[in-house]
């Protein structure tokens, strides 16, 4: 289904030259609502050789898996990626419904599961479960203190630990299983890690923590891969709009740049690639991971970014969430289960992590979805590993992994003739030169305020003659929706509507 093509106004007077920085779902959201609005000279400059960013989908065992975003969570009528896969007939009727629409999960869907001890016995499903409702109810209370007075602690892991402490002296029964309620909640922590995209909930701050919004509904997946949703956006645009393998090294702006030809005026703004080609334009919409801003905002854009702007990129967190897939010739699982825990008894969230990542890197898997149906994926689990676990996970190679999540696997079901797995495939998104991580976390210090910062277009103030030159979108801008694609596809947006009411002050003023 093709997206209607917007109110079809025409610009009047000089097309603005706006280049976008980044194909991901932010770059390619911008470029398609500036195109709804009149604009055509638009280009995307990609780092890669394709476009989708964060959002990519490969072939594994008999069907299509998640290299990036993996969900869309909370799929419901306030959710643009959502939406906009509904428009497109992405999605299958059960994610459609209004029910599906209407569940509320708080950030935590569930599964049918099966939890394993390091021991080799499976644990207590009731006893995991009144853990959980525990675990749950203290992430509840940890997004309530966004408009407190004062912080009870200053991270979430902190004030969780805290609140475990507090009601550990009233549980009831032997050192042995309030050993394992523990190590039971520890795997909780662990998880949590991955939704933050964060190595520790000790780097994630508190107070701003319930500034993010969890929209309603249970989280759904994409029968075609979650790359169908960028191929149909892209084709609602020019097919030559994007301009692939063009690393951008350098944004000069503030300046008086000519265009390509002696008769072209000139331009406040060029974007130098790595290859020395250049490209001039009215306005730069950047789109980069935070990530890569983190390690290039010295030398990213000249005149340098404003020391505000720098220190809220660096303030705010940055994280990575990995993912392993492993396909077994035949399932050592149960056929009705959706979801494999490990819970390792020696460890407790008092305890600190063994910091020999060699010996325990794999201590940090929550578990393993599996998933379904085996028709269409084949025998295939999925597993996350997020923080400096994931970051040494990356350097391993794949008969490393497979040895030691083998051992793993016979270990927690005490069945020691369960057979490798016969195929792998892992991400590594530190390692990428273009990302340096998953996604973005308010850390520790820092605040909704430092994402609206790192949002601020460029220059700064009103009283600039050539306004709106750099402007900035992607997740990690996003103040209630950073981490999510609807928070990117949003970020992208925003920005287009700023170039969009530029052009209509402009108009106005041209037909005085």
């Amino acid at each position: 289904m093709a997206l209607p093509s917007g109110n079809g106004n025409s610009i009047s007077g000089p097309d603005p030259e706006v280049l976008i920085v980044g194909s991901g779902i932010a770059g390619i959201g911008a470029a398609q609502r500036l195109y709804q609005h009149g604009f055509r000279n638009l280009r995307i400059l990609e780092a890669t050789e394709r476009s989708g960013g964060r959002i990519q989908t490969a072939h594994f065992a008999k069907g299509l898996v998640e290299i990036g975003a993996q969900w869309i969570h909370g799929p419901s009528k306030e959710n643009p990626v959502f939406q906009l896969s509904s428009q497109y007939d992405l999605l299958d009727e059960e994610a459609l419904s209004e029910e599906n629409q209407q569940v509320e999960v708080g950030g935590h869907p569930t599964f049918p599961f099966t939890s394993y001890s390091s021991s080799g016995k499976v644990v207590d499903p009731e006893l995991v479960e009144s853990m959980t409702n525990f675990y749950n109810t203290l992430f509840d209370q940890s997004r309530e203190f966004l408009q407190r007075d004062y912080d009870p602690a200053a991270s979430v892991g902190a004030y969780i630990k805290n609140e475990i402490a507090h009601y550990a002296q009233e549980w009831a029964g032997d050192e042995i299983s309030k050993k394992l309620k523990l190590a039971i909640l520890n795997t909780l922590m662990k998880l949590e890690c991955c939704i933050s995209g964060t190595h520790s909930m000790d780097l994630v701050g508190l107070s701003p923590f319930g500034e993010y919004k969890i929209l309603p509904g249970l989280d759904c997946v994409f029968p075609g891969g979650y790359e169908s949703l960028i191929e149909q956006m892209l084709k609602s645009l020019p097919k030559d709009i994007v301009l692939l393998n063009k690393p951008v090294k350098t944004i000069h702006w503030k300046g008086c740049f000519r265009g390509q030809t002696p008769q072209e005026r000139t331009f406040p703004v060029k974007v130098e690639c790595d290859n020395g080609e250049t490209f001039t334009a009215d306005h730069v919409i950047v789109t980069v991971p935070l990530g890569y801003l983190k390690e290039h905002c010295n030398t990213f854009l000249h005149p340098p970014l404003p020391s505000n702007k720098v220190q809220a990129i660096r303030k705010m967190g940055f994280g990575t969430n990995d993912k392993i897939i492993l396909e077994f010739e035949k399932p050592f699982w149960e056929p009705d289960c959706r979801l494999i825990k490990l819970i390792w008894e020696d460890e407790s969230p008092f305890v600190d992590a063994e910091p020999d990542l060699q010996k325990v890197w794999f201590k940090k898997l929550i578990g393993f979805i599996v998933l379904e149906p085996p028709q269409q994926y084949g025998h295939v689990l999925c597993s996350f590993l997020a923080g400096n676990e994931a970051e040494f996970m990356e350097t391993l190679t794949d008969a490393e992994i497979v040895t030691s999540l083998t051992e793993v696997f016979r270990r927690f079901t005490g069945n020691p003739k369960i057979p490798p797995p016969i195929n792998i495939l892992r991400t590594k998104w530190h390692s990428s030169m273009y990302t340096k991580g998953s996604y973005s976390y308010v850390a520790v210090g820092c605040s909704g305020d430092d994402i609206d910062t790192i949002a601020e277009p460029l220059p700064e103030g009103p009283t600039e003659s050539k306004p709106l030159q750099v402007l900035f979108a992607g997740e990690a801008t996003h103040r209630t929706f950073y981490s999510t694609t609807h928070g990117a596809l949003l970020s992208g947006r925003r920005e287009a509507e700023r170039l969009i009411c530029l052009q209509d002050v402009q108009c106005c003023k041209s037909n005085l």
